[in-house]
């Protein structure tokens, strides 16, 4: 069930394959300005294999289809369109653990169109938003949900450091980011680096939130996630505006396969 460690392992080695130095700087440093504030800038979202079954007592899933769709988003410049469909093209993998997992072969790589973005946008996390910090004399960290008032704090100036660090031309204020949830949240996360010595599990939450912000911005979160840890999968969204297009489209052809 926590299989995002594994998918974010499977990137790198993607990328080491093409480019050794560019995958050790990504995985062992990373993106920005200041030593202490470095970012992976990728993300990606949950493996779509339908509706498995679940073994919760082992904490398996059994997947019975044989067509198993993955998105993956990078903002940086190495990882243009072409590229990236390059090197995930062709590629035969095992994910999963030494006891568990899957033998894939990747049969097409597309490149999907990014949303129209405006100031004012509406998303759905598909993937847990993470917010942290950690308290003094304290070894692990706090995950906050977003009845803390230090959530909001915390995740805008994230959001604000993310972006002024890895640009180089234009810096945005904490002033010009505000959000507000349009749904209830539900807390969840998922293990990292399962049945290592280094296993830690990281909880964030769900919802559904309208984030006024800098079209660029926008497009940063699109490409690299909003959350903390999104090279672990963490803070995937989905524009609710293209969410509701796909539902209508689905809507509108089950009509047309009724009036055929």
């Amino acid at each position: 069930m926590d299989y995002q460690y594994y998918i974010s392992a499977w990137i790198y080695k993607v990328l080491k394959q093409a480019d050794k130095e560019f995958a050790y700087f990504l995985h062992e440093k990373g993106y920005g300005q200041s030593e202490t504030k470095l970012y992976k800038l990728f993300c990606f979202s949950p493996l779509n294999f339908g509706k498995p079954i679940l073994w919760k007592e082992k904490k398996l899933f059994e997947i019975g289809v044989q067509e198993i769709s993955l998105h993956i988003s990078f903002d940086v410049p190495e990882a243009a369109s072409n590229f990236i469909k390059g090197l995930f093209m062709q590629q035969s993998f095992y994910l999963g653990d030494k006891f568990n997992g899957i033998d894939f072969t990747m049969t097409k790589v597309e490149a999907l169109p990014e949303p129209s973005f405006t100031e004012l946008m509406e998303y759905r996390l598909v993937t847990p938003w993470v917010v942290s910090f950690q308290p003094e004399n304290d070894k692990l960290p706090k995950y906050l949900s977003p009845d803390d008032e230090k959530f909001h704090i915390l995740a805008v100036k994230h959001l604000v450091e993310k972006y002024n660090n890895t640009r180089n031309s234009r810096s945005e204020s904490l002033e010009q980011i505000r959000f507000h949830l349009t749904s209830p949240f539900k807390r969840a996360g998922f293990v990292i680096k399962p049945g290592t010595s280094e296993e830690s599990r990281v909880v964030g939450n769900l919802f559904d939130f309208e984030l006024t912000a800098p079209v660029e911005v926008h497009r940063m979160i699109w490409n690299a996630g909003m959350s903390e840890k999104s090279s672990s999968g963490f803070g995937w969204v989905e524009s609710i505006n293209a969410v509701s297009r796909r539902e209508l489209n689905k809507s509108d052809n089950s009509l047309n396969r009724l009036k055929r």
